[in-house]
């Protein structure tokens, strides 16, 4: 049984896509901080391995059965390498929307497959150009859409995406949180 440690509505319609059959557990509050000191390029992978961390721990354990798979994710948005994570108020959405604006960046999500006896952790990138967004566009989005909960202040699913991605050379679903195909291949081969 895939256990998905998320309560994101576009993980879950995700993984749903690949005919998997899961359920989801969110233990609460855990710290996804990382150092300072790490790679950009390492960060997701960092933070989805510290997510499922607590899982193994007591008392959480004693609801994993030997054949779980707990699958833990995090995304991040690389511009000049810089991580931009998510957004705490409209504000700071705005200002990185206004970044992103007629830039190239990547889009990272970290992965990590872990039951009792193995680890497993990935990332997938993808890289995203924007055209230039006006203000306009930016306050709009960010005032109807209230992307607080997504790396770098935007959903690729979202009005933003259809009018602001001039090209994505990668995976779409990479992007939108669960690099499913990827998952899917791991999944497999996780014995």
């Amino acid at each position: 049984m895939i256990i998905l440690a998320s309560n994101s509505p576009r993980r879950k319609e995700l993984l749903k896509g690949l005919d998997i059959e899961y359920r989801t557990w969110v233990i609460p509050d855990i710290d996804e901080s990382y150092p300072e000191t790490l790679k950009a390029e390492e960060t997701a992978e960092y933070i989805s391995r510290k997510k499922s961390e607590p899982y193994f721990l007591e008392p959480h354990v004693r609801n994993i059965s030997d054949n779980d798979i707990v699958l833990t994710a995090d995304t991040v948005v690389i511009l000049e390498g810089r991580v931009m994570g998510k957004p705490a108020d409209e504000a700071e959405a705005c200002q990185m929307l206004r970044d992103l604006s007629g830039k190239e960046h990547s889009v990272i999500t970290g992965v990590c497959l872990r039951s009792k006896t193995k680890t497993k952790t990935f990332s997938v990138r993808t890289a995203v150009e924007f055209d230039n967004l006006s203000d306009e566009q930016i306050k709009y989005y960010v005032a109807k859409y209230k992307p607080l909960d997504k790396a770098g202040a935007y959903g690729v699913q979202e009005w933003i995406g259809y009018v602001g991605v001039k090209k994505l050379v990668g995976s779409y679903f990479n992007v939108m949180g669960l690099p499913v195909q990827r998952i899917y291949s791991e999944l497999a081969s996780f014995k």
